[in-house]
């Protein structure tokens, strides 16, 4: 696979994959930080610390990474999770090493001046506000934060608003010191190039960088639900929406692969953060509440977390319909996973789909580069490589204990999105 692993003196991870299919050259730089390491008081500070990245050092100032990378023909982007920070460069083979220049400089040496404090500051506040506009948005905000009660994935990356407007400069620059050092970052770069010079020039880049002191540890666990949960939210619009929640295991878990087909039999699988998507129209969900015209979509959806996560069902309800009429038909599909075996026809078509979608994630060298680092994030980068043995291990008898495992009614949190118009004939 030509795959070379290392760490630097200073701690930081680095993956390097030779892939010879095009002269280019994709870099990650991933950071153990987004909003599992925030608190009530700073929550969005992650993602305000990757803003602030980009307003430059003295050697980068503000502009001028935009305008280096775009110049060398490449492309950049930046973005904030529960469980990570990341900023990524894809560029010619021959000029990857701009992205090793601007990465390892603001490592370390971004300038938080008050005055860049203060207009994004602004910026972010404009996007919590445009966010809140989303009835999604609000619902799958509220249904988070009534499905945890401890753990801070139980609040949305960008932030109360409460905090966006109170943080300050010395916040966000603290946050920035205690994470974004070598010992918590995982580098990532995949190419046409020979691995072993790359690494040479990783590390006359990045050795510049001290290492860090210790991260501190998160110790929040959530405890077991022990009933049903709901939230009901009003506001303006013409549609109502569902969205249903289970607690459901980290990525490293055994029964996440068999929860992940199960959703694929549900909802025609959700697909990785990066690569294409299928269509569900033959999904169970969609036959029994689209085309029954109940709602007019419904998705599922399963990402890999560090600590354990929400498997989400979500559904814009048909107009005219209302939403427990949609839950109701939701609830008899959970019940018939839960009850009746699938047939070896079903798990292998949701096997084709699983496929289907690793495959669009991982063929090009940027997504090659991205599953490099984000799977070192909540596993290693051999779960992204037993990925598709893993499901070929799942049973029809492990769906279904899946879904009497996990889908519970004690298990999950109900939320109903009603617009305005569906509330006031209640």
């Amino acid at each position: 696979m030509n795959l070379l692993r290392t760490i630097l003196d200073n701690g930081l991870k680095v993956m390097i994959r030779e892939a010879h299919t095009a002269p280019v050259a994709s870099f990650w730089l991933w950071y153990r930080v987004g909003s599992r390491n925030e608190h009530l008081g700073i929550t969005g500070i992650s993602h305000w610390v990757e803003h602030m990245l980009y307003k430059g050092t003295e050697r980068w100032p503000r502009g001028s990474v935009d305008q280096a990378v775009a110049r060398e023909g490449g492309v950049f982007n930046g973005f904030t999770w529960y469980d990570f920070t990341t900023y990524c460069e894809s560029l010619p083979v021959e000029r990857v090493s701009l992205a090793m220049d601007i990465e390892s400089d603001r490592m370390s040496k971004a300038l938080f001046t008050p005055e860049d404090v203060a207009s994004e500051r602004t910026v972010i506040i404009s996007e919590r506000q445009g966010a809140e506009n989303s009835p999604l948005f609000l619902l799958e905000e509220e249904v988070s934060a009534t499905a945890y009660h401890i753990h801070p994935y139980r609040h949305e990356t960008i932030g109360y608003m409460c905090d966006l407007e109170t943080m300050t400069r010395d916040d966000l620059y603290q946050h920035y010191r205690t994470y974004y050092t070598p010992n918590n970052a995982v580098l990532a770069l995949a190419g046409d190039f020979n691995a072993g010079e790359m690494e040479r020039i990783i590390e006359r880049y990045f050795d510049r960088n001290e290492r860090g002191s210790d991260i501190p540890v998160i110790n929040a666990i959530e405890p077991p639900q022990r009933g049903e949960r709901r939230v009901i939210l009003e506001g303006a619009g013409q549609t109502d929406y569902l969205q249903v929640v289970y607690h459901a295991p980290e990525a490293k878990h055994e029964d996440f692969f068999a929860i992940t087909l199960l959703n694929a039999i549900l909802s025609g699988g959700s697909a990785f953060p990066v690569g294409g998507g299928l269509s569900n129209h033959t999904s169970r969900l969609y036959r029994a509440l689209v085309d029954a015209e109940l709602t007019v979509d419904i998705y599922g959806s399963l990402i890999p977390t560090l600590d354990p996560g929400l498997y989400r069902i979500t559904a814009t309800v048909w107009p005219g319909r209302k939403a427990e009429e949609a839950e109701s038909a939701l609830q008899t599909e959970i019940e018939r996973l839960q009850n009746e075996l699938v047939t070896e026809k079903e798990l292998e078509k949701a096997r084709r789909q699983a496929r289907a979608l690793f495959a669009y994630s991982s063929e090009s060298i940027t997504n090659q580069a991205f599953w490099l680092g984000f799977s070192e994030i909540f596993a290693d980068y051999e779960w992204f490589m037993r990925y598709l043995d893993n499901l070929d291990m799942v049973t029809a008898a492990d769906v279904q204990r899946a879904a009497q495992t996990y889908l519970g009614v004690n298990n999950r949190t109900v939320g109903w999105y009603l617009a305005k118009a569906a509330a006031d004939d209640l």
